[in-house]
């Protein structure tokens, strides 16, 4: 699927008059669901390029910010008894990553098979030294051997032959790292489209029985428009990266894969006009790291779609830069790159990684919600936080806000600290339920997760505040999990733009069927002195609504807290129904306050939630 969808969103850059998008179906989806699913793809949603049916739900794809896992970091798959193949090993990107790898990895790396098209490097070489040291001499000294030889000496061939040489200092350099570790190396020029030469290339791995990393690095670009491009130009793009990966799996035969790591681009993830061949290879590369665990039971595979880099490697070269610029799509400084892919080896857990800044036009998408049925999901789902929907977009999803006014809602007019309203985290965790349900009509809240309350959302001089939810979704197994975050805007004194602040973020879980009610055994009655309502709220800064301790007594090593009945309401209109109970869960907030000013000494406000069911 990736060679096809990959294609697609390059030539919907191509031809943005048109509908052009991917999509994907199970197997054995019924024909004439199919059908109408397909008709119904072509009369809404421009903006969607590839998108899916599975588990009676529309699926697309989208980029998500992550933080590097917090797991311990495992050890690079590098030691004295490690076998590594590398393929593209002339280029000077992988040329520079290779050469960390080995130096970060602190113990001989062991061997490695170096795989490209260009010779192996000559030892004796002048030229390579020259690359670096007399540059400018060399390509006058090009330019008189190319006149030499009769042919035509340009700047464009005095270019293509400081290329070669530079591939050659590439495969050089990074010999040398690799043996000034303690490594040994074996270079193969290879065409990867061709198998049995792939295949002998690779008879050391298979002897080995085992590639503890192999690195698809390999890859031609030529840009020019799908009616423009020979077949042959797009076999040629197309084959090195996809014809090259299957001939690496067919060639290491039976031996245990570890990690394969391959390189693909933003125009993979994202397609780019005039690189429909290159776009179509990536991506299909891209979807083959997602599914070989399935091939090779214990690996791991990963794409990563670089952005183009700064000072190195083919982006670098002409006037790519400036055009990358102008599209608002920022170069990847060269030492960030080049540590990455050590990171992502000891670090990480994605199959697709998009390695990249600011990505301008690429993330460009129009609202994938009519108006007419944003209406109709807040009709259908209303709720006292979920008061207009602003977008649903492809990578920043649901964005839903509400105006709240300290003056109209009790839970911010009773819940004030040093006398200014502030959003009760309860609300906040409201208000992702609220939100995240509105696309989910007769789904069922499983639990909330993971929540962390970062910053108080204060109403200044009791003025009324926008909140906002965003909220992004993905598949959990046969759930769905929205992870949502909770933000406010404010203009400061001195700035001309409202400065945003995330204050709170957390994870709704929806499924499809009702969660089986669960019934606790009842807290022990009180055995010695009972704190009062009176007492609690004479410490405690909560208003009627709010005071939800009826009392308060300690069970042995806890401490167990009466909900107080005939609270005043809650929120406005009170015939709102809520998705959650906030005050049962602000009487367990009060209730551990309470246990911790009796142990701590001090006061003590919510600071996070692991799971709340």
């Amino acid at each position: 699927g990736g060679g096809i969808t990959g294609l697609v969103k390059a030539f919907r850059q191509e031809r943005p008059e048109a509908h052009v998008r991917a999509v994907d179906f199970a197997p054995d989806a019924p024909a004439d669901e199919i059908a109408a699913q397909l008709i119904a793809e072509t009369l809404a949603d421009p903006v969607t390029p590839e998108s899916g049916y599975l588990g009676g739900l529309r699926w697309g794809v989208a980029l998500a910010p992550r933080p590097w896992p917090e797991s311990e970091a495992q050890p690079l798959p590098l030691g004295p008894e490690a076998l590594s193949v590398i393929t593209g090993a002339a280029g000077s990107i992988v040329s520079a990553i290779v050469s960390h790898l080995v130096q970060a990895a602190g113990r001989p790396p062991g061997r490695f098979l170096l795989l490209d098209l260009a010779p192996p490097p000559g030892a004796d070489d002048p030229d390579l030294e020259r690359l670096t040291a007399d540059r400018d001499g060399l390509k006058r000294d090009l330019f008189a051997r190319l006149q030499a030889s009769g042919e035509r000496a340009t700047p464009a061939l005095v270019e293509r032959e400081l290329a070669r040489i530079e591939r050659q200092r590439a495969a050089a350099d990074l010999m040398r790292a690799i043996a000034a570790a303690g490594g040994s190396t074996t270079y193969h020029q290879v065409d990867l489209r061709d198998g049995e030469a792939v295949a002998a290339a690779l008879a050391t791995a298979r002897e080995h029985g085992r590639v503890d990393l192999l690195l698809h690095a390999a890859g031609v670009e030529i840009s020019r428009l799908l009616p423009d491009k020979p077949a042959a130009e797009y076999d040629l793009v197309f084959d090195v990266k996809a014809d090259g990966w299957r001939n690496l799996e067919a060639g290491i035969g039976p031996a245990t894969l570890g990690t394969a790591i391959v390189f693909s681009s933003i125009a993979g993830r994202f397609g780019n006009g005039g690189q429909t061949d290159y776009s179509a290879a990536n991506d299909l590369l891209a979807k083959l790291m997602a599914e070989l665990p399935r091939r090779h039971p214990g690996a791991r595979g990963v794409a990563l779609d670089w952005t183009g880099w700064e000072g190195i490697g083919m982006a670098s070269r002409g006037s790519i830069p400036k055009l990358l610029t102008e599209a608002g799509i920022d170069l990847l400084p060269a030492p960030l790159g080049i540590a990455w892919v050590a990171r992502e080896l000891t670090s990480g857990d994605a199959a697709e990684v998009v390695v990249a800044g600011g990505l301008g036009q690429m993330l460009a998408d129009g609202d994938l919600l009519a108006p007419e049925a944003a209406a109709r999901w807040l009709e259908n789902a209303p709720g006292p936080l979920a008061g207009r929907i602003e977008r649903f977009g492809l990578h920043d999803g649901l964005t839903v806000s509400a105006e709240l006014d300290p003056a109209r809602q009790p839970f911010l007019g009773d819940h004030r600290i040093d006398d200014t309203p502030v959003l009760p985290g309860v609300m906040g965790i409201e208000a992702f339920a609220e939100a995240s349900r509105l696309p989910l009509p007769g789904w069922h809240l499983e639990a909330i997760e993971e929540v962390a309350f970062l910053a108080p959302f204060k109403f200044y001089r009791d003025e009324p505040r926008r909140v906002t939810v965003r909220v992004r979704y993905r598949g959990l197994g046969d759930r769905l999990a929205a992870d949502c975050e909770l933000a406010g805007s404010r203009l400061l004194p001195g700035q001309e733009e409202p400065v945003w602040t995330r204050h709170f973020r957390g994870r709704a879980v929806w499924r499809r069927e009702a969660p089986a009610p669960e019934q606790g055994a009842p807290p022990p009655a009180p055995e010695g002195p009972v704190i009062s309502r009176g007492a609690i709220y004479r410490v405690f800064f909560h208003g009627p609504a709010y005071q939800v301790l009826a009392a308060a007594w300690t069970a042995g090593e806890g401490l167990v807290g009466r909900f107080a009945g005939a609270l005043p309401p809650n929120h406005e209109p009170a015939t709102l129904a809520t998705v959650t109970p906030p005050r049962l869960l602000e009487l367990c907030f009060q209730a551990a306050g309470i246990e911790e000013l009796a142990r701590e000494g001090r006061f003590g406000l919510p600071y996070r939630i692991d799971r709340l069911r």
